[in-house]
């Protein structure tokens, strides 16, 4: 088949919703497929065209942002010239352009996947409010046109004032995810490198420096932490520095974190292996997000499969994993309070994933099963179009 992935960043840049979509691109691709990936060339040092890992990638220049959007006025010329090449369009959302995309699908008898990664809560100002209403109403054209919507949880599906609309179209696919199996001279590496002592119990988290994870709050839950173990320290993994959209909470964050001194490291962002390394060091992985634009939390299952038990919030979908497997603890959202005591009850439980548990955790969610589900997917739908 010839499949025609779109969607508004794509790698290097890092998200859950891009790492989901370079996972299925370079899975499908594995097995076979032509895999075009039609994208923003939001770096303008980004080359327009690459071949990586059997996917050929397109980026559309960029003419101007809005908010944490980007407007590409050739989009619909590329969107249309590669609609007719191929067999498939499966579009990622939140983005602005899916409505026309769909519509442009449509007219060319070409099946809509139409892959419903999260809701939108925009930050306040008119601009990013108007950023969001468009991206709102771009989903609700582009749900609509599409023949079926996929979605990680049926959980997160029913609760979202957006896709409980369309339960009629959803089909439940779970996020590829991989998290390779690491050395302990890797492990030891890693901790030398970042100069992290085995001895002290590490909490980690892995995320954007962004509002809708809820850093705030474990910064106000470490006091309680550190009372009962005060040689704990948070380690956070990801981009924190330049993040976009982001800045002002990264400014009103950074003195509280300050003050918590030698009990929280940032790291940036390391390479997969490091973070493979990074989980094992962990005695727990905090996914302390706040609101539905975090409908899953892929780290939480990295974790998991490295062995490592989760605290999360108790979102829609959020929740699955440890739902699921019963390693960990699920807290109220946006109470450090409760986050709190799910850490102490972890750190104190000696609670550790067990073989056999990570061998069937892996599997469920492996880019290949998630690939295979998919190419089952759009051979239906492309064979309802003839």
């Amino acid at each position: 088949m010839k499949i025609l992935i779109i969607l508004t960043y794509f790698q290097p840049h890092k998200s859950g919703l891009t790492v989901y979509a370079v996972r299925q691109a370079h899975a499908l691709a594995a097995l076979g497929h032509e895999v075009t990936v039609l994208t923003s060339q939001y770096d303008r040092s980004l080359p327009e065209r690459e071949f990586t890992d059997g996917v050929e990638v397109i980026r559309v220049p960029v003419a101007f942002r809005l908010s944490k959007g980007v407007i590409m006025p050739r989009m619909p010329f590329s969107a249309w010239r590669l609609i007719k090449k191929a067999d498939v369009v499966n579009l990622h959302v939140p983005q602005v352009d899916a409505a026309l995309i769909a519509i442009l699908a449509k007219l060319q008898g070409k099946p809509v996947v139409l892959t419903y990664h999260c809701d939108l809560h925009m930050p306040a100002g008119w601009l990013s409010q108007l950023a969001g209403g468009a991206a709102i109403l771009a989903n609700r054209i582009s749900a609509h046109f599409a023949d079926v919507i996929v979605h990680n949880t049926r959980d997160f599906a029913e609760q979202s004032p957006f896709l409980k609309r369309f339960l009629d179209k959803l089909t439940v696919i779970p996020p590829p995810i991989i998290c390779e199996p690491v050395s302990a001279e890797q492990i030891n590496a890693f901790q030398d490198k970042f100069d992290i002592n085995p001895e002290r119990r590490i909490i980690g988290m892995v995320a954007r420096l962004a509002s809708e994870k809820g850093v705030e709050y474990l910064v106000q839950a470490m006091p309680a932490v550190l009372q009962a173990h005060p040689d704990a320290q948070v380690i956070f993994v990801g981009e924190y520095q330049r993040v976009i959209g982001e800045h002002a909470y990264r400014e009103k964050l950074l003195p509280l974190i300050d003050a918590l001194g030698e009990h929280w490291t940032f790291l940036g962002v390391v390479t997969e292996e490091e973070k493979a390394a990074f989980y094992h060091v962990c005695d727990v992985l905090v996914l302390p997000s706040i609101n539905s634009t975090e409908s899953f939390g892929m780290v939480q299952v990295e974790a998991l499969i490295s062995g490592t038990p989760v605290v999360a919030t108790d979102l829609p979908g959020v929740r699955q994993p440890v739902l699921t497997t019963g390693m960990g603890k699920i807290v109220p959202v946006m109470d450090a309070a409760a986050l709190a005591r799910g850490i102490l009850a972890v750190l104190e439980s000696g609670m550790r994933v067990e073989p056999g548990q990570i061998k069937h955790i892996a599997a469920h969610y492996s880019p290949q099963t998630i690939a295979e589900a998919y190419e089952i997917l759009f051979e239906q739908r492309v064979g309802d179009h003839g």
